[in-house]
């Protein structure tokens, strides 16, 4: 099993982040990159259970033309704290967890943990790919991340900014 975690720091609320994540709602679609994500149910009033089918690249070595997809499920949902998610991914079938949670350090700063797991199911192919193809999805999951955050806090603000 596959283990990557990483923090960052951001320049809002994390009810300001808060409210980028769970804006969504059922047939929202969101992309950035390579990266295609649909929200296929938005969940309760905070979004637990709220179901979403990504599209990702991985390498082309998997014979999928270079694509994959998961289907996730979000679950522990803890108003303006923090997350889980559970996917089932293919082509390399797989399983992964992710964990969110928003750390206030006040005057408007939060950091945000990030921890996902990824385990292939063949054991064969766990030996021999799920090291690489699990770099391979993760290597820019850290910038991506930040700057998705990034990019929608700004556009947010313009949203509600008086005119």
């Amino acid at each position: 099993m596959q283990d990557h975690r990483y923090s960052f720091e951001i320049n809002a609320t994390p009810q300001e982040i808060w409210r980028l994540f769970w804006g969504k709602k059922t047939g929202d679609v969101i992309e950035h990159d390579q990266v295609r994500i649909e929200i296929l149910h938005g969940g309760d009033s905070v979004g637990e259970g709220l179901i979403r089918h990504c599209h990702f690249p991985v390498p082309r070595y998997l014979l999928s033309g270079g694509k994959a997809k998961s289907w996730e499920w979000l679950t522990e949902v803890k108003l303006n704290e923090s997350w889980r998610y559970d996917a089932i991914g293919k082509p390399l079938w797989s399983q992964a967890s992710g964990w969110t949670r928003l750390e206030d350090l006040g005057e408007g700063r939060t950091r945000v943990h990030f921890r996902e797991t990824y385990h292939v199911f063949n054991p064969i192919l766990r030996v021999f790919l799920e090291r690489a193809v699990h770099r391979y999805i993760s290597k820019d999951n850290d910038r991506v991340i930040k700057e998705s955050i990034e990019r929608g806090l700004e556009a947010m603000r313009k949203r509600h900014q008086p005119a």
